[in-house]
Order: structure tokens, then C-alpha cells, then sequence
């Protein structure tokens, strides 16, 4: 285990959350390189390992990244092969922020050579850990469910949506990287309450991680949940706010407790 690049947490339940974008960390001297702004790591999933530390109690294994999605984004494919072709994203390497403002000061931009130094040195080392836990689970149990925690603002991105995200969006790669008994538990708990709206398959579908590792048919579940950072933080000094936190972790709670039902 390399605890300079993820941490990872071994449980005892058939279920694996992995948290690719909770890392902020980015390296003094790729830190000079970028804008102001991005120096902060803005588009961090702020504080989900926060919202989902109650998943040890489930049993649940827990992968973590230390560094920002800014060296690179873990949940893109390693040939950057956009995740969702006509529409704006951004890349393994992002040279955009979400904003859509440059990532970088003017010839900054990482070279090819550069992007391939930073997949071998940080994406693959926390996927390979990953399909390490996922298979261990899986001979233990002969089932899992690999949990992809998310989050992001909510209240606005024209780069990337329009409009008003849902303040939960559920993405199983449009039902391909998941068995439907699973979606449909999962769709029932969030139609079972009426305190947050939420969206099944709609902007986000599932990024890489959950397409990729996603094989139903071999009792491999993969589900995505993005979650609007407003329900649980103020996104624009991206202060943790306990008392929302409160409310949506029981409902998260229930969801993952859903998951393990068979």
C-alpha cells in the first residue's frame, strides 16, 4: 500500500466505496505551473470521505486518493477518451477548470510525456489497488458492489450542465454497470423520501471507474452517486456544514445499507 498516492481501508462486507476526486493535494512545483484559483483545487469532491467515514460501520472497504484530480483525474480512461463525446468535460490531465477558465499559466500545460509520467505514477497505482480489492472481495464473498462516491457544485456550472443539478444523481453507466434488482433498491430508497430530488442515468451516468469495473453478469456492481455540494456545504468558501451533513449521511446510510441486501 502506498499511503503517499491512496489509503485504503479493508472491511469485511462485499461492498467497496472509492473516492476518487477527495484528494486536494497538489505538489509544490506543479502548483507554481497553475493559475491562482487552480491552485486551491477548486473541483475537489470536498469532504465526501467525511460524509462516508460511517461505512466502516457497514464493513465496507474504502479506497482514497491523496492528490487532486488536477495531477490526475482517476475516474478517466488512461488514452482520454472523453466520457461523454459532444458534451464539455474535462480531460486525465484537466487544462480547464469546471468553470471552463484555464487550469494553467500560459505554456504550462502538461506535455504528453508529462501526462504519461503522472498515469504511471499516480492512476495506476490506485487502480491497480482498486481491482486488487475488488477481486479479493469478490473470492471472498463471490459478489460486490463498488460504491463510486462523488460530489460537485450544484447550484451552477454553464461549462458543464445547465441549469440546477438534482441534488442526487445516480448513474449506473444507463443500467449496464449494475444488476437492475440493485438500481431498483437503490431507486426505491430515494423515492422513499422527499427532502432531496434526485435523477437516475441523467448528466452524470457513471464516469470510468464505474463503466470500467462494473460486470454485473459476474456479480460486479458498480453504481455512481454525485452528489450537489450544496446539501452538505457551502460551496463557495466549500466549508463542511455539519448540520446538513447530518441529514443527507442517513440517507446515504441507507443507501449503501441497500446495497449489501441480497
Amino acid at each position: 500500500m502506498n499511503d503517499d498516492i491512496y489509503t485504503l481501508h479493508r472491511g469485511t462486507a462485499p461492498l467497496l466505496v472509492s473516492l476518487p476526486h477527495d484528494g486536494s493535494h497538489i505538489p509544490q512545483d506543479l502548483a507554481a505551473r497553475m493559475t491562482e484559483r487552480a491552485r486551491i483545487a477548486p473541483d475537489t469532491d470536498w469532504h465526501v470521505s467525511i460524509l462516508y467515514d460511517f461505512a466502516r460501520e457497514l464493513g465496507a472497504s474504502i479506497i482514497v486518493p491523496r492528490h487532486s484530480r488536477y495531477v490526475v483525474d482517476l475516474n478517466r480512461p488512461p488514452d482520454d477518451t472523453s466520457l461523454y463525446p459532444g458534451q464539455n468535460t474535462t480531460g486525465l490531465c484537466p487544462a480547464v477548470q469546471f468553470t471552463g477558465e484555464p487550469v494553467y499559466l500560459e505554456g504550462q500545460a502538461p506535455s504528453p510525456d508529462e501526462v504519461a509520467l503522472r498515469v504511471d505514477t499516480y492512476w495506476r497505482p490506485y487502480h491497480e489497488a482498486l481491482r486488487a480489492e475488488l477481486d479479493r472481495i469478490h473470492g471472498q464473498h463471490g459478489s460486490v458492489v463498488l460504491w463510486e462516491g462523488h460530489s460537485i457544485r450544484g447550484s451552477g456550472l454553464p461549462f458543464l450542465f445547465e441549469g440546477r443539478l438534482p441534488d442526487l444523481n445516480l448513474g449506473t453507466s444507463a443500467g449496464a454497470s449494475c444488476a437492475p434488482a440493485l438500481q431498483h433498491r437503490l431507486e426505491a430508497v430515494l423515492a422513499s423520501q422527499d427532502e432531496y430530488d434526485f435523477v437516475v442515468n441523467g448528466r452524470f451516468k457513471g464516469g470510468y471507474i464505474t463503466r470500467h469495473y462494473g460486470e454485473p453478469a459476474r456479480g460486479i456492481d458498480a453504481v455512481q452517486m454525485e452528489i450537489s455540494q450544496r446539501n452538505y456545504m457551502d460551496e463557495d468558501s466549500f466549508a463542511y456544514d455539519a448540520g446538513k451533513a447530518g441529514h443527507l449521511r442517513k440517507l446515504l446510510m441507507a443507501l449503501l445499507q441497500a446495497t449489501l441486501k441480497r
